[in-house]
């Protein structure tokens, strides 16, 4: 039997992977998608790993995902719906909290029961972060510019990028291009005095990093936490019900009805060339594929250090790799719980238990829990990203149960003498504990906890370090820079090979845009109908 030669083939069935070979089978391509473990997905996926309990066992929260994707694609009637969060809030030491309320009234007088000079600098605070999410925005679905070419496209997008630049005042300038080199702490408090709303404000700037809130280059990873929407309001994050495979599934399924294939449990153990071009993949069974596009979703490490042959791979390109900057720091857990906790710093019924839920209360808190990270250890005092997702969708645990998820920096890649089971479940006992200081019926309701570090989650979903961004955030790595100079246009280093993951522009999270961005230059290469969508259309 002659096997059937693909138009192209596409490594890891992540969102990323789903993405591009989505729009790949739109143009009219002849599509595969290849993933090495036995569901589809990578990291956005939804799994039953505690009977009648669903988990969203890697990514959790939805925000990020591009609109235009989601209507190029027509997901929701593939059965993504995504529900907004209301909330978020802090807990104190001493018995109190903050609260950052959805509701601009309500969250201005809590900013006041902490400080009068906050709620008002948090008029300016928020103009300012909607300015950056704004400009940052109208560049995700674009590919970035070349600085070293000379041709027509890359000298149109230049000129697009200072046209945008130019609309801000020569102030805004200098202030944006500080921006990206300043720590979340500092930039801060420029706005900010009290300890715990700075504490507060800070969290998203180190979730997934190997950074702490007084690294230089924090302040640009809020930004980038921010700039999403749901339904069409800017900075929100919400619930995909059914977990965070409903993503995925509705881009698996989006794909298949286009004509595309997935194949499970196929792992890739090598991009072929021949003649200087991707000619399809080898697979850890020793089957070959051919096809005459390939296309990575793995990370840039992975994809030139692991599934491509030295020799077919420049020095420069080998080296870059390499060194990429894909430091891992996060640990998570997944938890079944018997009913819902009790909060007694809370008012009873207070809608902050809807949100993001955290227990670190001061910058100098979160700083030495990174400062664990540096030394090779989880955090002693963690700082946890908790919240009760099943509130919105009953569809996650069974009637009158709750399902948690808990995400936590920072957790080393190896700690001293490697990881085992027993410190696992160390790592687990500390988290868990953190919690019950603020919910005393938390440890008795607790039915299961799946514990997962570096090990597990780098052996399962490939995330190299597990680094959720498929490399750090920070300016040197960031647009014509990501991966690495000459490499950020989604093409690879032989002909017919690209990549499509979140090593690319713009960056990590459950986003779709480098994997639409891929397509558009693959389809371009091809001379086949542009079926991504365009540029954003602000609001």
């Amino acid at each position: 039997m002659t096997q059937k030669n693909y138009d192209a083939i596409v490594i890891g069935a992540g969102h990323n992977g789903l993405t591009n070979a989505a729009f790949l089978a739109k143009a009219g391509l002849d599509v595969l998608v290849l993933e090495k473990n036995e569901y589809t997905g990578g990291a956005t996926v939804s799994r039953e790993l505690h009977k009648g309990w669903k988990y969203s066992n890697c990514s959790y929260v939805c925000s990020l995902f591009r609109p235009e994707i989601y209507n190029a694609l027509d997901l929701g009637r593939h059965g993504l719906k995504v529900v907004p969060l209301t909330a978020s809030m802090t807990f104190k030491q001493d018995g109190d909290y903050f609260g950052s309320y959805s509701n601009p009234n309500i969250r201005r007088r809590e900013l006041m029961r902490h400080s009068q000079r906050d709620a008002d600098a948090a008029v300016r605070f928020d103009a300012d972060v909607m300015r950056w999410c704004r400009l940052i925005r109208g560049f995700l679905l674009r590919t970035p510019p070349d600085p070293g070419s000379f041709k027509p496209r890359d000298a149109f997008e230049f000129a697009y990028l200072l046209r945008k630049f130019y609309e801000l005042s020569e102030a805004q300038i200098y202030e944006f291009i500080r921006f990206f080199t300043m720590s979340i702490a500092e930039y801060l408090e420029n706005y900010f005095e009290n300890e715990t709303i700075l504490a507060h404000y800070s969290g998203g700037s180190i979730i997934g990093t190997g950074l702490g809130v007084y690294s230089p280059g924090t302040a640009y990873v809020l930004l980038h936490h921010a700039m999403g929407d749901v339904d069409g309001n800017v900075g929100a994050w919400g619930f995909a019900r059914g977990g965070m495979g409903a993503v995925s599934g509705s881009l698996a399924s989006a794909l298949q009805s286009l004509g595309g294939e997935i194949r499970n449990d196929a792992e890739v153990a090598q991009i072929l060339v021949s003649g200087n071009k991707a000619t399809g993949v080898r697979l850890a069974s020793g089957e070959e594929i051919s096809a005459t596009t390939v296309v990575s979703n793995l990370d840039a490490r992975r994809t030139f250090t692991k599934v491509m042959d030295e020799k077919d791979v420049p020095p420069y390109v080998l080296e870059r790799a390499r060194n990429f900057k894909i430091r891992g720091s996060s640990g998570k857990l997944n938890i079944a719980l018997d009913g819902m906790p009790t909060f007694p710093a809370l008012p009873k019924d207070s809608p902050l238990t809807l949100g993001h839920m955290h227990f670190t209360d001061t910058l100098t808190r979160l700083e030495r829990a990174y400062d664990d990270w540096k030394d090779d250890r989880w955090s002693a005092d963690p700082y946890c990203d908790f919240l009760i997702p099943s509130q919105y969708d009953p569809t996650l645990a069974p009637p009158g149960k709750h399902m948690a998820t808990v995400f936590v920096q920072y957790c080393p890649v190896e700690p001293d003498g490697g990881w085992t089971d027993e410190k696992r479940d160390q790592f687990g006992q500390v988290v868990i504990d953190q919690i019950a200081d603020y919910s005393p019926d938390f440890k008795d309701l607790l039915l299961h906890a799946e514990i997962r570090t570096p090990r597990e989650l780098e052996n399962e979903v490939g995330l190299t370090q597990v680094n959720i961004f498929q490399g750090e955030l920070t300016f040197d790595q960031l647009m014509f820079n990501r991966p690495f100079p000459g490499y950020a246009q989604y093409r690879g280093p032989v002909k017919g090979m690209y990549m499509c993951g979140s090593s690319t522009h713009p960056g990590g999270g459950v986003m779709g845009a480098p994997g639409a961005n891929a397509a558009r230059e693959i389809l371009r290469d091809l001379r086949k109908p542009d079926t991504t969508p365009k540029e954003f259309s602000d609001d």
